[in-house]
Formats: C-alpha cells, structure tokens, sequence
C-alpha cells in the first residue's frame, strides 16, 4: 500500500521511515554479535571515550536517556558495560566498557563494516556521505 501525499511530504516521517529502514539493515548484519545498533553504537563510542557519564551518552548518542539506559541493561548483564562512581564526583555514575565488551566489540566490527559496505552498494557512496553531511549539520 502506497503512502499518502501528505506522508510523502513529511519530513518527520521521511527521517523516522529512513531510520527503521537503516537500522533494520545494520541490525541484521549485528545480529551474530548479539547486539543491536544502539548497543553497537554505545560500546564503539566507551571504546572511543573510555569511560563517560549518562549525560554525556545522551548527548553525544542523542538519544533518550530512557533509550540509552535500555539499551545499557543487557550490556551490564552480560558484563560488557559496567557503571561505576566517577573518581571526581562520586554523586555521578560514569559507564565504561570491560574487557569483555571490548571483546565484543571487535566482533562485531567485521559486521558493522558488512551493514556499511551493504549500504553504500544500495545506496551509494555519496549518498551515504550525503546523509552523514546532513545529519550534522541538524545538530544544535
């Protein structure tokens, strides 16, 4: 069933339609790794960070923090991210990756590299870099 003219016009529904269908890509090339694309997305960036307090994931993810902290549950559980007080301030939790995660992690990036070259073979590579250019210049 087609979309209405109204659909086809909407800018929120273009984006969010886009996202459900990238994400439904990179998500079946991550599955082997157990992961879904906000885990994969959280652990590339602790590996990157090293360690970073919710409030920062929220806004360097932008992401909701509910979304965050469910995608954090399982990470935890599986012992691939652990919270842990800041040394500087032990009123605030900072979330980092265990060696495990860091295992996990290289996993998964084969994979990852998989969903990206998937995606530039659909797509295109400059569309790909189109996409990326556009989505940052949204940012505040």
């Amino acid at each position: 069933m087609a979309t209405t003219d109204r659909l086809d016009s909407c800018n929120c529904f273009a984006s969010r339609k886009a996202a459900r269908l990238i994400t439904k890509l990179y998500e079946d090339h991550l599955a082997p790794a157990g992961l879904t694309s906000s885990q994969f997305a959280l652990l590339a960036h602790l590996d990157e960070v090293g360690k970073a307090p919710l409030r920062d994931l929220v806004e360097a993810l932008a992401m909701e923090r509910t979304s965050i902290v469910r995608a954090l549950q399982p990470l935890e559980r599986e012992g691939l991210a652990a919270q842990a007080p800041d040394r500087d301030d032990a009123r605030r939790n900072v979330i980092s990756l265990s060696a495990a995660g860091r295992a996990r992690l290289r996993q998964a990036i084969p994979l990852w590299q998989a969903a990206q070259a998937e995606f530039e073979r659909r797509y295109g590579s400059s569309l790909a870099q189109q996409m990326r250019d556009s989505v940052r210049s949204l940012e505040p």
